[in-house]
């Protein structure tokens, strides 16, 4: 990769961390409601999965979703007005946090049930078949999904079909408050997945270039209609399952150790170190992302919620 794409996917990264944060400030304020999950610290394994990713690919997760859907092309201030419940954010307000969606940038959504974008991706994939389309799904989940039936379901039929899927495991370790040692008998989730017969590997999910270099490889065979590949990237959470969590059942030094691994900073040397990038140059994307999440802020504030005769629009019913 040159310099200027460096510079994009530390710029990426950095939007993802700062929004969250902008995210928790608004939250503590009271401006946003209902569950809240934040992104921080696994940026590397979002930027990296969809780098290689075309426009038309179709990109699916879970509740943790406003790194994706920013990350994909979304629009922030549409995104702090979805959060703020207003009418002019990306769902008009209905969705929130987990259910940011846009088919103009094909993120298809994120969904509060656990393993629930899944069977989801199964069908998008599907229908990439039937069309004889040169697309791929890209579908997010976190290690308490694979104890999912459903879960299972959908990497079998992915597999059983050949489907253009690349699935992405982001194992922060757990799941809520529970560590994947005390919920999964097998703790290798690459090895649960290798069940089905397709391609896995584990990666260090802190790692940007590790993280895009294993995503091109499975992305490209997927669309060569060499089936379905499964990804499980290592990573971790800054902060709880939740705004609501305070994170008790992890020790200060277990945190601490994962954050000298932050892949911010370590993407910004690794630009430093091969190209000589000044400070300079990381200011002014610094700025740049200040900014636009100050804008974002303000155009969330003047918003509205909906009126109350539009609640039932965009509703299947009958």
């Amino acid at each position: 990769m040159n310099k200027k794409e460096l510079l994009k996917a530390y710029y990426q990264m950095l939007l993802a961390r700062s929004f969250e944060t902008r995210v928790a400030e608004q939250y503590t304020r009271g401006r946003i409601g209902g569950f809240c999950h934040l992104y921080s610290g696994e940026e590397a394994v979002a930027v990296g999965a969809l780098w290689h990713l075309r426009k038309a690919d179709y990109v699916i997760g879970s509740y943790r979703d406003h790194a994706y859907y920013l990350i994909r092309g979304g629009d922030p201030a549409a995104a702090m007005a979805e959060l703020f419940g207003h009418s002019d954010g990306c769902c008009k307000g209905k969705g929130g946090s987990m259910h940011l969606f846009s088919s103009d940038i094909n993120f298809m959504g994120g969904y509060a049930i656990v393993s629930g974008a899944c069977p989801i991706a199964v069908g998008l994939a599907q229908s990439i078949v039937y069309k004889k389309e040169q697309r791929v799904v890209l579908c997010f989940f976190g290690d308490g999904a694979t104890n999912q039936g459903v879960y299972h379901e959908a990497l079998n039929m992915g597999a059983l079909y050949k489907l253009p899927l690349v699935w992405v495991c982001e194992n922060n370790y757990y799941a809520i408050g529970t560590s994947v040692a005390r919920s999964s008998a097998q703790e290798s989730l690459a090895a649960k997945a290798a069940a089905y017969g397709m391609p896995v590997e584990t990666v260090d999910g802190m790692d940007f270039f590790k993280m895009q270099s294993v995503a091109e490889r499975a992305i490209a065979r997927a669309r060569e209609g060499k089936g379905p590949s499964f990804i499980e990237a290592k990573c971790y959470r800054y902060r709880g399952h939740s705004m609501s969590d305070p994170g008790t059942y992890r020790s200060k030094e277990e945190v601490a150790y994962w954050k000298k691994r932050d892949p911010i900073p370590r993407l910004k040397a690794a630009i430093k170190h091969d190209f000589e990038a000044g400070d300079e140059e990381f200011d002014a994307i610094d700025e740049k992302v200040r900014k636009l999440l100050d804008d974002a802020v303000k155009f969330a504030e003047a918003g509205r919620e909906l009126p109350a005769e539009k609640l039932q629009e965009d509703v299947y019913a009958g």
